[in-house]
């Protein structure tokens, strides 16, 4: 199972969005796909069709000790599995404070891995312990940001979160690259691009060709709880996101290639 984070400081960068669009199209592509939604706010869970308010098993619990994580899993209304970390985990930061808390998400994960082929993970705006989960628990990540100063200002700050965690909980995480939302293609966006491209190559890492525009095709689809590919096929936004999707893919093959050719020759060398 390919564990993928969505991870952005920023809030407003579709960060959310693009999680729940990139478990859609993957699990319409034929994927086993599992959505992990860590942040209490739960939009993201709200969107896939569950009543986060009546949800009886959550990570939360699974946290906390009381159920393993395959009685928290839940069916999407479009048909991955999705499992929310529940209300209750505003309070985290505060509640989880034991030895090796960073841990607890890779660990609950650890006993369902062969059942998935990918499993996409969203996160709070923020950098606290359940950000720090993920990207302990996570092979890559995904930052989604917008084309303007302030979202790439605050890049370096999670870089340095992501370089900590490399060093401390997960040796082999990497940034799978930058992806531009709510593009609207003006001057100014496209001199945030080539800013954007300079801060990718910085952190050794790719900015997506592919940008997402802003539309009401989104909005739509989260009010309704649709899938925006059977539900908006033909919009702008949502051959975007098909086409990232692909890029996605293409990607992160060429990824494990070079790191299959790496580790052959690391053993080749001993």
């Amino acid at each position: 199972m390919k564990k993928i984070v969505l991870a952005c400081q920023k809030g407003g960068v579709a960060k959310s969005t693009t999680a729940y669009t990139m478990a859609a199209g993957l699990y319409n592509d034929g994927y086993k796909v599992l959505m992990i939604d860590t942040d209490p706010q739960a939009n993201l869970s709200f969107t896939a069709g569950l009543d986060v308010a009546s949800v009886k098993n959550s990570l939360y619990d699974v946290f906390k000790g009381t159920i393993p994580i395959d009685e928290a899993i839940n069916n999407s209304r479009i048909g991955f599995d999705i499992v929310t970390g529940g209300l209750n985990m505003v309070s985290a930061d505060m509640e989880f404070t034991q030895t090796g808390r960073e841990y607890m998400l890779k660990e609950s994960i650890g006993s369902i891995e062969s059942e998935y082929d990918y499993c996409i993970i969203d996160t709070a705006p923020h950098m606290g312990i359940l950000t720090i989960n993920a990207l302990t628990a996570a092979d890559s990540v995904i930052i989604p940001i917008t084309a303007d100063i302030y979202a790439l200002m605050g890049l370096t700050q999670l870089k340095g979160i992501i370089d900590s965690v490399k060093r401390y909980s997960n040796h082999n995480l990497r940034i799978s690259g930058l992806l531009l939302t709510k593009y609207k293609g003006t001057n100014a966006n496209k001199a945030m691009m080539t800013q954007a491209e300079h801060i990718a190559d910085s952190f050794g890492t790719i900015l997506y060709k592919t940008t997402i525009r802003e539309a009401t095709a989104i909005q739509e689809s989260q009010i309704l709880q649709s899938d925006i590919f059977a539900e908006s096929a033909k919009a702008g936004v949502t051959q975007d996101y098909k086409a990232f999707l692909k890029e996605f893919l293409e990607s992160e093959g060429e990824a494990m290639a070079s790191k299959n050719r790496l580790d052959q020759a690391a053993g080749a060398s001993i």
